[in-house]
């Protein structure tokens, strides 16, 4: 039988469930997403209809079907008994009355049938589809699935049509604009959260740290503008109340906006200032995390922040400023970001803090990415080994007992192969 594939706008109309199973109750919830105001007519209901019914989300009438009286004033009706009898009659009946009748018990005989469905949110309103495929409701949903993973995965264009073309300064309608703070990770494109790409299809407006990954700046749709705001060591071309105040300006001009901002935006990544000058202006914003580079970079190079026997702690913090006042063991890890320009420095504040000189230390230069290089040292020796192989930013540091569990350790000739794994062998070694 041909299907005709139609969106029903079902908003404050009635829909009539006959049947109170598993199968109606699974459809109520999809009713009452889509605004129906439903009613079930059966005299028991399982306990996910019963709690609606209880919360006053839908109305019973508690027996069995009675004819055309149930189903007065119904825009919609859905039968679902398990009894092949009363669902034919049901759908009979709602022929009749020329209201469309879905029949879950058989499908061809209904005068309509449910999709497999699926939806993507994006900031300008849900995408949804729906795969009809033969009668098969297995290979519909197999189908349903694939979509959806294809289309938020931000292959697709999921921008708002009205924004294209739009100058600069121009409202797109009554549409309202939006900002996304967008964590990038740690540089791989692999490791790019599914709701960033979802974002990122969306968006008219990129405005992007240098630490990126180009990758998905290049898989952009195109016309999309990407405004490059990174920053380097001492050179911060754009300053930080500039690009708060682009944000908001591209957000009130009706774009949706995507700051595109390397690691995670709350970490270290002046994201809630910019998520507060949004709100401050009324624009509505997201947040969506990131792998943060502070833990993830270390464990490219195999080093892990915390390890049982070993680690159960550490701290984040910048090269920016003195090292703070930290536990002053070996087992408590150290991450430090931002922080090759004063590694010497902050070497010598550790020592002078209490770590030993021979505390292990590794740099993580470009995590993730194929130009990945590291170098082990000690506190005693890491200055003078980075400045001998050139390191540079961007870069991750990290101090403690961990870093000998670097996949590099061994043949970094820092207490040879043993220890590696184990860790009493890595407590023996640091005593």
């Amino acid at each position: 039988m041909a299907v005709t594939l139609l969106g029903l706008v079902l908003e404050g109309r009635a829909v009539v469930l006959v049947g109170g199973g598993a199968v109606t109750a699974r459809r109520a919830r999809d009713l009452l997403d889509d605004g129906g105001v439903v009613t079930v007519v059966a005299p028991d209901l399982v306990p996910e209809l019963a709690e609606l019914v209880a919360a006053g989300r839908v109305g019973w009438v508690e027996r069995g079907y009675l004819g055309p009286p149930d189903l007065a004033g119904a825009w919609l009706v859905h039968t679902a008994t398990g009894d092949p009898v009363v669902d034919a009659q049901v759908a009979a009946d709602a022929e009749a009355q020329r209201t469309f009748c879905v029949n879950a018990g058989a499908a061809g005989a209904g005068s309509a049938q449910v999709p497999a469905r699926g939806e993507v949110r994006t900031p300008d309103g849900p995408v949804r589809v729906a795969v009809h495929a033969g009668g098969d409701p297995r290979r519909a949903a197999a189908v349903r699935t694939s979509v959806v993973e294809h289309v938020g995965s931000g292959v697709a264009d999921l921008r708002a049509r009205r924004a294209r073309g739009l100058p600069r300064g121009a409202r797109r309608g009554s549409a309202t604009g939006w900002v996304a703070l967008v964590g990038a990770g740690p540089g791989d494109d692999g490791l790019l959260t599914r709701r960033a790409s979802t974002l990122l299809a969306s968006a008219d407006v990129v405005v992007t740290d240098r630490l990126v990954p180009t990758g998905v700046l290049a898989g952009l749709p195109e016309g999309v503008r990407v405004v490059d705001v990174g920053k380097t060591s001492g050179h911060h071309p754009v300053p930080q109340d500039e690009i708060n105040r682009l944000l908001v300006e591209e957000a009130l001009a009706g774009r949706g906006v995507v700051r595109f901002k390397g690691g995670d935006p709350y970490v270290l990544g002046r994201g809630g200032e910019e998520r507060l000058a949004c709100e401050r202006a009324g624009v509505r914003v997201e947040v969506v995390p990131g792998i943060t580079s502070a833990v993830s970079v270390p464990a490219a190079a195999g080093i892990p922040v915390t390890h049982r026997g070993v680690a159960r702690g550490f701290t984040v913090v910048t090269g920016h400023e003195d090292v703070p006042t930290l536990p002053p063991g070996t087992d408590h890890t150290l991450v430090l970001l931002m922080g090759v320009a004063t590694l010497r420095r902050t070497a010598e504040l550790l020592v002078a803090g209490g770590r030993p000189a021979g505390c292990p230390v590794g740099i993580v230069e470009r995590g993730w990415t194929p130009e990945q290089r590291v170098t082990l040292g000690t506190l005693a020796d890491i200055a003078e080994r980075a400045e001998r192989v050139g390191v540079a930013s961007p870069a991750v540091v990290v101090v403690g007992d961990v870093v000998r569990l670097a996949h590099d350790w061994a043949s970094e000739a820092h207490g040879g192969a043993a220890g590696l794994t184990d860790p009493a062998a890595v407590r023996g070694a640091v005593a």
